[in-house]
């Protein structure tokens, strides 16, 4: 789960994390609300969405008193911003951060996650802020330093000071930045986050080292143990496809092909996925209906995979466990409502009540292939690309 900047900010905020002082603001008279309690000056104002490049999309403005905030504040509530991170599709403006400017004399990038090789929670940092780390990594790889934290210590203050010595801090500002980094540490790991991450992390001219921007994501399966974190879920910013696959317990991502895919269990379906691809397609969608899905399950799953025009064809690959053979063919039929499919369906289908299940569909009267084995799926859905 992704929450917005302005709830990242609270959260760090709580544990010793500096930030600039602002507030959310979801119309103009709530900026002006926001800016009679901020410091006379500059003040930013920032479009609130789930996705970067804000800045270079228009998303972040630069003004010099609160009616100016409240002018840019008019401009971003309600537009749609495009975005690299966004699709062309982009998202609405529903909030903005105001906030007081901070007087910059350095630009530092701070993120912590996991990392699978190591099997730790991984901290870096880079003296070239205010750009994405991939970038960064690509451009100036000399400039990152990482911390693979041991769990049974936790993060250790002296690997604390070392990333602070790593972005060339001294003196009081290099407590300083171990002081963030260590509370970094704590808040991702009490919070049960899967990324926190400070682009930039500056040093003012004053020596503060401040949190200027904050993007945290959660670990979906934690989230039982956060109710209150729950509580932060912006809908808005979720599609709505995958909202109601998410809601009933299935894994729902749109993509660009023109092949729709349904499969039970991320792995088979991420192997279908590569399959479609092999055979020269694009998979139009990412379906894990689970393992232990229902008919209903698997009748959302068809409809969701048909309301998508670009569409062709749909591959169904079931290796049956959990799942019956029966309870998917019933439910496709569900999904159908008793008709034809407006697109071919290929599906290969095996395990526990496989026969029941093809039987099923036979007795339907409905055209599907049914393929005996994989190969024979995939030569089904090979012949179909190359007819498109």
């Amino acid at each position: 789960m992704n929450i917005h900047e302005f709830q990242a900010k609270e959260l760090l905020r709580r544990y010793g994390v500096p930030t600039p002082k602002g507030s959310v603001a979801r119309s103009v008279e709530d900026v002006a609300r926001v800016g009679a309690s901020l410091a006379p000056g500059k003040l930013v104002v920032k479009a609130q969405i789930h996705a970067g490049g804000r800045g270079k999309a228009g998303g972040v403005k630069l003004v010099n008193s609160v009616e100016e905030a409240k002018e840019a504040a008019a401009s971003l509530l309600g537009a749609t911003l495009i975005t690299p991170q966004t699709g062309p599709g982009g998202k609405v403006v529903h909030a903005v951060l105001v906030e007081e400017v901070a007087p910059i004399a350095k630009e530092y990038y701070a993120g912590i996650t996991l990392d699978r090789e190591s099997r730790r929670m991984c901290l870096m940092v880079s003296r070239e802020g205010g750009m994405n780390i991939e970038e960064v990594a690509e451009k100036f790889p000399e400039s990152i330093v990482k911390v693979f934290i041991d769990p049974r210590f936790g993060l250790q203050t002296f690997e604390a000071r070392a990333l602070a010595e790593g972005l060339g801090l001294s003196g009081k500002e290099l407590f300083a930045g171990a002081a963030v980094f260590m509370n970094l540490y704590k808040a991702c790991l009490e919070l049960d986050a899967s990324l926190v991450e400070i682009n930039p992390l500056v040093r003012t001219e004053a020596g503060a080292i401040v949190a200027l921007d904050a993007k945290i994501s959660f670990d979906d399966s934690a989230l039982f143990r956060h109710k209150d974190l729950l509580e932060l879920e912006d809908l808005t910013e979720i599609d709505p496809q995958e909202y109601r696959a998410s809601s009933i317990g299935m894994k729902f991502i749109k993509l660009d092909g023109t092949i729709g895919m349904m499969a039970n269990g991320a792995g088979l379906a991420m192997t279908t996925m590569d399959i479609i691809q092999q055979m020269g397609g694009r998979a139009a969608n990412f379906l894990d209906v689970s393992g232990g899905a229902s008919e209903e399950m698997i009748a959302e799953g068809t409809r969701l995979i048909l309301e998508d025009p670009r569409v062709k064809a749909i591959f169904i690959n079931i290796f049956g466990g959990i799942l019956r053979g029966d309870i998917l063919a019933r439910g496709l039929l569900m999904g159908l409502e008793g008709k034809a499919s407006p697109v071919p369906i290929v599906m290969r289908l095996v395990g526990t009540n496989a026969e029941e299940g093809r039987q099923i569909l036979r007795d339907s009267g409905l055209p599907f292939t049914v393929a005996e084995n994989l190969s024979q799926a995939m030569e089904r859905i090979a012949e179909i690309v190359r007819q498109q």
